[in-house]
């Protein structure tokens, strides 16, 4: 293949050993995104950071443990908050990019916008220069987290996608481990006086980029990208070796299904701008609905809900006051803030969990009992801190129900790395459209920028006013996500990504009816249940007009399609599907 370059390593791997490959590079950029956010945790508790440059606090002489104490919360959740404003601007900067330029470049782009952010906090000697730097920083952040899942996704294969982004979030968590104890480590430095306490762990975030930088052309674009900008052929030389020699009437079939897809998407909307997508789901009236059947303004909607959801079933609450939960337990700064560093190991190995579930049980039941799990433990955490509390005068009770507080909070991250850290960041890369993906994940990432944002700024406030109350409240939002989860999602695990539009091709937006609607279309197009089996196209005669070999029912999706549903007979066998590998 003289269009791909000789270096790419598409020539040297295919199958599963590609995929591989890929997922490594995937997991570098998010292991990044893992460091970053977590590395702000001991910065901003260092002395020379805190006290000396930023100016927020006053420096606390601890035992082990010297830090500093927040006197102006505002400036320091300003520093720390302005990074999501960054994301956001990111993500839907890097999905319109990423749809015209391709998922590599974006990569590209958002490591070195990352560089320069991380050498810019690096360097920073006041706020005002660190929140710039943050910003900065939050932008090529945003980029990365837009474009890599759906990369990921758009070359593994339907019956492992969760599983290979599963394990890009273990190395996420495991970026969060390292930044956790490099910054704990780095405290020690002249007894946490020393600028290097704080700017060596933000400089080390430069190296994985670099590496990522260094490495990311060396990889193959996405194949559906490439059809959807009509390299075809790069693009099915591509698929060919992600799926092998010996699959290849599997990845001919699934080339065509890639075509033809692409070219009835072209016709099934009017405008993709990030605000008709987000306008989509208006009545038509007032210029929604553009998107016909398609129904993106339903699936942006889900996207964003799904991400804030994330945030507010306790894991922002958990991460930012788990010393406080250990202090309760009779802990001394020094030994809670150890804790704490086991506590995100015990994390990261329940990704893992994951990884081996994600694509059997599903993306729902999945969701369903990391709610089941993480609601009684946020109660149960809740009570025994209250207990705690009540029992101040007691030392043995207080650190027995402290203890106990500290222990479901173990409980708590377990579940969550197990669950919803992972599904939140891969649904919205599965369900959108071809045309629209990128910019569809984009929305994705909005959602928990405005998440993040949101939590950042209301914590500190509901702890002080509420304290524990406030681990009854994630609880609730827990068993609350449970309704809206069995009553909106639709299951996107063993589907494959062209089989999103039908999935979504109901007009209600309840799940049971998505579902009724999706079998139905397959019964109707028997051609989408078999024909991958007889090594043809599963959506071959799906465009408006044609396709399909006589007889055939085909879909259409374009906003006032012809027949029920959109439904129209197709004509002729598709002539690319007539097309082989070269």
């Amino acid at each position: 293949m003289d269009l791909i370059s000789k270096h790419n390593i598409v020539h040297r791997y295919e199958k599963r050993s590609l995929l591989i490959a890929i997922n490594c590079v995937a997991g570098l950029a998010i292991f990044f995104f893992g460091y970053d956010q977590g590395m702000m945790g001991s910065v901003n508790v260092s002395i020379d950071y805190g006290a000396y440059r930023m100016k927020y606090g006053d420096v606390l002489l601890q035992d082990g443990a010297n830090q500093v104490e927040v006197q102006d919360s505002t400036l320091q959740g300003g520093i720390v908050s302005v990074y999501y404003l960054g994301t956001l601007v990111g993500c839907l900067l890097g999905g319109w990019i990423g749809e015209k330029i391709g998922r590599i470049k974006v990569m590209a782009l958002g490591a070195v916008w990352g560089v320069v952010g991380a050498s810019l906090q690096t360097s920073a000697m006041n706020a005002s220069w660190m929140i710039c730097a943050r910003l900065v920083n939050g932008i090529g952040t945003g980029m990365l987290n837009v474009i890599v899942p759906v990369w990921a996704t758009e070359t593994a294969s339907h019956t492992s996608r969760g599983q290979f982004v599963a394990i890009e979030f273990t190395l996420n968590i495991f970026g969060v481990v390292v930044a956790y104890w490099l910054g704990f480590g780095c405290s020690f430095v002249d007894d946490g006086f020393s600028p290097f306490v704080w700017r060596f762990p933000i400089a080390f975030q430069i190296l994985p980029l670099l590496f990522l930088l260094a490495i990311v052309f060396f990889f193959p674009e996405s194949p559906r990208w490439l059809v959807k900008v009509g390299r075809e052929a790069e693009a099915r030389y591509i698929l060919g070796r992600l799926r092998g020699e010996d699959e290849y009437g599997l990845a001919e079939a699934e080339f065509q299904d890639i075509r033809n897809i692409a070219e009835l998407e072209k016709k099934s909307g009017k405008s993709n701008s990030y605000f008709h997508m987000f306008w989509d789901i208006m009545p038509k009236r007032i210029g929604g609905g553009t998107s016909g059947n398609l129904h993106i303004g339903r699936r942006v909607q889900l996207v964003i809900w799904l991400q804030i959801l994330q945030e507010w079933i306790g894991i922002a609450g958990v991460t930012i006051y788990a010393n406080d939960i250990f202090s309760q337990a009779g802990y001394s700064v020094f030994k809670s803030r150890w804790i704490a560093g086991i506590n995100d190991i015990f994390y990261m190995f329940s990704t893992l969990i994951a990884v081996f579930t994600l694509d059997r049980l599903g993306r729902r039941v999945t969701l369903y009992w990391g709610n089941v799990v993480m609601g009684i433990s946020m109660f149960l955490s809740g009570g025994f801190s209250a207990l705690a509390q009540q029992n101040m005068d007691n030392e043995s009770k207080r650190a027995s129900y402290g203890a106990a507080g500290a222990a479901f909070t173990f409980v708590f991250t377990a579940g969550f790395g197990a669950t919803w850290l992972t599904v939140p960041w891969l649904y919205p890369a599965e369900i959108f459209p071809l045309q629209v993906r990128a910019k569809g994940n984009a929305w994705g990432v909005a959602g928990w920028s405005i998440g993040n944002g949101w939590t950042t700024l209301l914590l500190p406030i509901m702890f002080k006013n509420i304290a524990e109350k406030t681990f009854y409240v994630f609880g609730a939002c827990n068993f609350i996500s449970i309704p809206i989860v069995w009553a909106f999602y639709p299951e996107s695990n063993q589907r494959t990504l062209e089989e999103m539009d039908l999935l979504f091709a109901a007009d209600s937006p309840f799940n049971w009816a998505a579902e009724k609607e999706f079998a139905r279309l397959k019964a109707e197009n028997p051609d989408l249940v078999q024909a991958a089996q007889r090594h043809q196209s599963v959506v071959s005669g799906m465009e408006e007009g044609g396709g399909g070999r006589k007889g055939s029912r085909g879909l259409s999706l374009v906003p006032g399609g012809g027949g029920k549903k959109g439904l129209e007979e197709g004509e002729d066998e598709s002539e690319g599907s007539r097309e082989k590998f070269g």
